[in-house]
């Protein structure tokens, strides 16, 4: 079992699979608190960097989503949509589990 200076470095090692990735950006999502979702979108985009360049695809340009979370300006659903489409993600929506009456 590999060893980790930090859990920053053991958290985008695993965020490499995909699985784990989207496990993890459910999880923010159903968390709801929107800073987070944005970080985690940033740290799926982290992860995925160097996979998608040596699979020398058109490369995921992560200038494009800098601003995630710097908030410079706001970022819509079609960004998140575009995002998630090049880490081979994509949005979904389900029912919300009920809850007793």
């Amino acid at each position: 079992m590999p060893t980790y200076k930090s859990y920053y470095s053991y958290l985008i090692e695993s965020l490499k699979d995909p699985l784990e990735a989207a496990a993890y950006l459910d999880a923010a999502l159903e968390e709801g608190d929107f800073e987070h979702i944005l970080l985690a979108l940033n740290n799926v985009a982290e992860a995925q960097k160097d996979i998608l360049s040596q699979q020398n695809s058109n490369g995921l340009n992560l200038q494009n989503y800098s601003h995630l979370s710097k908030n410079q300006e706001p970022i819509d659903i079609k960004s998140i949509a575009s995002l998630l489409n090049q880490l081979g993600l994509k949005l979904s929506v389900t029912v919300k589990d009920k809850q007793p009456a």
